[in-house]
């Protein structure tokens, strides 16, 4: 109950916020905005103490008044002017029952996969499913690591070392959990509040670019259903073997929008992206208000919009960096194209404008990008990330897997199609934003920002969000003019279920996903650190993804899984390899156990199958102080011994 009501003072003074701040705007407006900025405040305001105290239950509380003391300014405070609202508007909301229709369904369907795929309680084991059995230990990780620690953290999968990563929504996740929220709802009740606000943001962004329902909806449908024409590849697998069918609904990762044997790599954005990787959700989160924003800075010009715009856009290179270069390109496209096309009379405003919103920008995202960002991605592991690489993940072996607009058509789907066509058609405005969707393609086409390639979908995907309501309301536009033309409404039809048959396949392929996370043993285990072992106590353990220690309990690990740290650019060899030499060749490891400060020995099943473990040569030196299924903690250094 706690954790709840630390929410709602979030929520509502971001209401508040935003009731001052956009008086002038629709309730339906007023309310996006203040529930997006409540979640924003969330994810920052405790970080700002934590820096002088680190993140304790103090840091928790002074951010909560901070928030709470916005709130109360923006309610009851001096200069406070009287609503006024603004030129009349054709449509400058979109209907309410739009909103409804489309906001609600999905927000059931992601709330009931949230509720299945966050750590699933069954006879004393923990479950997930397909798409979260990877990166939700990452997260958890991340969350009860943060717990008490200074700052700027560091990774408890390797301690010592920065925590580049954009970590500020599992910073929320680890403030509700601080405030008494189970780990468990810390995760489900934000990660469903934030997807809702995604749904809602994206139906906003499409209304103000069109204005038209039919666009909205047919543009809502295209972003969160998509999934390309890996359909086409299922059912023709179907054919040839009809257990196939079966397959794609229990194997791991078969679903028609994953299909990486036929290089279909444009996944569904609901299952694969928005659930599973909780950075992305959050960078959508904010930057589709971010988006709002400008096309609204352009249309009136006013220095306060752009102010506000320059404040929110500088606090997002830690909620999802990607996101944050997303904007920054599309902003700079939407500024080259607002100033040559403007009338004379309004580029001095323009200018002014785009001006202070990029000097608010920068000074308050330089410093994170300089703690956090170049660090790892232009100066880490084998000189960073950051190299030339054309087509994507298209680019294999030195060449291209699928010729080029293939690959794209059967990715991206029949959309893809139109949306060089749907640009040139387009207002003026639209095309200003599809100026800088370009930007953000080209970026994404042509420059690797992380070691992992494949991460440069999360810059595809705004440009992608920011085409969808120009390339629907143009299909809609040639929807009418067939009109009289027999059939049309078959090919309207056809396109649409073309369109969404992979997302939908693969979202109910995700809804039955089922897995063991954590086995009961592992997560006693994880029980009983958390009730007894010192406080960034260090542990050795296995290199598994699936780590109770670190995802449950908050554990410091010699060194933790490389399907995380080798996509993060950060050198763990040495560490990996003390690991396996301090698991090996324990008596000969003493040294080793002195220099990293173990406290614990971990070994479970894992640890047992990957290493030539000698287990007994540990006994022997070490005692042993919790077992259960096989599981086992020896205790190593004074203080452990002492704690039980």
């Amino acid at each position: 109950m706690l954790g709840i009501l630390y929410l709602a003072v979030y929520e509502l003074s971001g209401c508040a916020i935003a009731e001052r701040l956009f008086r002038r705007r629709g309730l339906m407006t007023r309310l996006w905005l203040g529930l997006t900025l409540g979640c924003g405040m969330l994810m920052w305001f405790p970080s700002l103490f934590a820096f002088i105290m680190s993140f304790n239950l103090a840091a928790q509380l002074l951010g909560a008044a901070l928030a709470l003391g916005l709130g109360a300014w923006a309610k009851w405070g001096p200069g406070r002017a009287e609503r006024t609202v603004l030129p009349a508007e054709e449509k400058p909301e979109p209907p309410l029952g739009l909103v409804l229709a489309c906001v609600l369904p999905l927000t059931v369907v992601m709330a009931y996969m949230q509720y299945t795929h966050t750590l699933r309680p069954l006879d004393g084991a923990l479950y997930t499913g397909q798409s979260t059995y990877g990166d939700m230990n990452l997260h958890l990780g991340i969350a009860t690591g943060l717990v008490n620690q200074a700052y700027p953290p560091d990774y408890t999968i390797l301690p010592g070392t920065l925590l580049g990563y954009p970590f500020l929504v599992d910073a929320a996740s680890a403030s509700l959990y601080m405030m008494g929220m189970g780990l468990r709802w810390a995760f489900i009740v934000p990660g469903t509040l934030m997807c809702a606000l995604i749904y809602w943001g994206f139906l906003m962004l499409a209304w103000e670019m069109t204005k038209s329902l039919r666009a909205a909806l047919l543009s809502y449908g295209l972003m969160f259903l998509n999934g390309g024409l890996g359909f086409a590849y299922l059912f023709d697998m179907v054919g040839k073997d009809p257990s196939r069918l079966n397959d794609a609904f229990t194997g791991f990762y078969k679903a028609p929008a994953n299909l990486i044997d036929q290089n279909i790599r444009w996944v569904n954005v609901l299952v694969d992206m928005m659930l599973p990787q909780r950075t992305l959700m959050a960078g959508w989160l904010v930057v589709l208000p971010a988006l709002w924003l400008l096309m609204r800075c352009v249309k009136e010009r006013d220095i306060r919009l752009f102010a506000a715009l320059g404040v929110w856009a500088g606090f997002m290179p830690m909620i999802h960096t990607h996101s944050f270069l997303a904007l920054g390109l599309i902003s700079a496209g939407v500024m080259a194209t607002s100033l040559l096309w403007a009338r004379k009379e309004h580029r001095a405003a323009l200018l002014k404008g785009f001006l202070c919103y990029g000097c608010i920008a920068v000074a308050l995202a330089l410093p994170q990008l300089l703690i956090w960002t170049f660090p790892q991605t232009l100066a880490g592991k084998a000189g960073g990330s950051l190299r030339f690489r054309f087509n994507w993940a298209n680019w294999q072996n030195g060449g291209l897997v699928d010729e080029y607009f293939w690959f794209w058509v059967k990715n991206v789907g029949l959309v893809y199609i139109v949306m060089v066509p749907s640009a040139l058609m387009g207002t003026k405005r639209q095309k200003m934003m599809a100026v800088g969707a370009l930007l953000v393609y080209l970026a994404a086409e042509l420059i690797q920002f992380q070691t992992n390639e494949y991460d440069n979908n999360k810059l595809f995907y705004v440009a992608f969000m920011v085409m969808l309501p120009v390339a629907a309301q143009y299909l809609c536009g040639l929807f009418d003019r067939l009109k009289g033309v027999r059939g049309r409404y078959l090919f309207a039809a056809l396109f649409i279920a073309a369109s969404t048959c992979s997302g939908v396949l693969s979202v109910a392929r995700e809804c039955v996903s089922d897995y063991q996370l954590y086995g009961k043993g592992e997560t006693a285990a994880a029980a009983w650190v958390k009730e007894n072992a010192p406080e960034h106590a260090v542990f050795l353990t296995g290199t598994q993804h699936n780590n109770p220690i670190a995802s449950l309990a908050g554990g410091r690990l010699v060194c933790g899984t490389p399907n995380f740290l080798f996509f993060h650019g950060v050198d763990y060899a040495q560490r990996m390899s003390d690991g396996r030499r301090m698991f090996e060749k324990p008596e000969e490891s003493l040294a080793l156990y002195e220099t990293y400060g173990i406290d614990y020995i971990y070994i479970s099943g894992s640890e047992r199958a990957n290493y030539d473990l000698d287990e007994a040569a540990i006994a022997e030196l070490w005692p042993l102080v919790w077992e259960q299924d096989g599981v086992r903690l020896y205790a190593v250094s004074q203080r452990a011994r002492q704690a039980g």
